[in-house]
């Protein structure tokens, strides 16, 4: 099989994956919030409150499609398409098992990361081509929320970085298996990750650049049927890397305590999996939980909290690391 051959067949693996995640997705967070707000439509209509679900598909693929009369229209079309392949192509980096990995490189987190941080660029691209007001005021505090709060999250990611001593995420993975020691230090970190990537996925509290009551929708406000629908199933595949990635940093991904990872076999995938949805599931608690955040509120607790406490907690744990390991080594490492 040649490679172009194979990576056609591994991009159409994930999409199928990252469509019906998504609809996967959707249909979990209509049930979470229907039983955490005793709503009754996504409880009680149809099996299982299935049937809620079925309308949001047929609505993005029967709707037309229309442009605004004075948008930037070359811009306004690629713009779904900025926000949907960082989001997809971010899926190969993870690795569902020692095996199932579409891209196992020695960098697979930093390039995951560049990857996910082009995605800002597409929504302010949406809001700007849009010369809409609503959809342009969204798109700048998307960007802004992606400034202030990437920083902590690349920071809180240094953690399991350090103790690791590699950026492959696999080998991330095998660093903590069996080892409880690994957790424990990481833990202040991952609260953090966890926070950073409920503003990464414009997730309620932070959800400031789809603010329904300021801003209609936010950046994607004059969008409508499957260009909506690709801004939408971004969102939802990023909420799901960001809880995967999250799972794979802090969580020992496809590993159980005290089993053999080279004894996990077809159960890894699965094991990983379950873990990622525990992540979302408890994304979607906080949404249904907190009201949102004022915008003053939402910048201090990134530039002001977060980005200092983040970068003490990174320096605090670098010198005591690399303290631990002079005196295990007898003082003959350099610093």
């Amino acid at each position: 099989m040649s490679n172009l051959l194979k990576a056609l067949l591994i991009a159409l693996a994930g999409i199928v994956v990252m469509l019906v995640n998504g609809a996967f997705i959707i249909y979990m967070l209509r049930k979470v919030l229907g039983h955490a707000h005793l709503r009754l439509g996504p409880t009680e209509l149809g099996p299982a409150g299935i049937a809620q679900l079925i309308p949001d598909i047929l609505k993005l693929l029967t709707r037309e499609d229309r442009h605004p009369n004075y948008s930037d229209r070359w811009l306004y079309c690629l713009a779904p398409i900025i926000v949907f392949v960082p989001s997809l192509t971010a899926f190969a980096f993870l690795p569902f098992s020692n095996t199932l990995i579409a891209a196992d490189v020695n960098l697979g987190l930093l390039m995951m990361l560049a990857f996910l941080s082009l995605v800002p660029l597409g929504i302010f691209a949406a809001g700007w081509a849009s010369r809409s007001k609503y959809a342009l005021i969204g798109a700048v505090r998307a960007v802004g929320g992606a400034i202030s709060y990437e920083i902590p999250l690349l920071l809180s990611a240094l953690t399991p970085v350090l103790l690791a001593g590699s950026l492959n995420l696999r080998q991330l993975v095998l660093a903590q298996a069996n080892s409880i020691w690994y957790i424990l230090p990481c833990l202040p970190s991952a609260v953090i990750f966890f926070l950073c990537a409920q503003m990464e996925t414009n997730q309620t509290p932070f959800d400031m650049s789809e603010a329904e009551g300021e801003l209609v929708a936010g950046f994607s406000t004059e969008y409508s049927a499957m260009r909506f629908g690709f801004m939408y199933l971004a969102e939802f595949a990023g909420n799901f890397t960001m809880a995967a990635l999250l799972t794979t940093l802090f969580l020992g991904g496809w590993t159980l305590p005290f089993v053999n990872p080279a004894q996990m076999g077809v159960l890894a995938p699965v094991v990983f999996i379950l873990k990622t949805y525990l992540v979302i599931f408890c994304f979607m608690m906080v949404r249904g939980t907190f009201s949102r955040y004022r915008v003053d509120q939402y910048a201090a607790l990134g530039w002001k909290k977060l980005i200092p406490i983040t970068l003490g907690w990174t320096l605090l744990f670098a010198f005591a690391l690399q303290v631990i390991r002079l005196l295990t080594t007898g003082g003959g490492g350099g610093v």
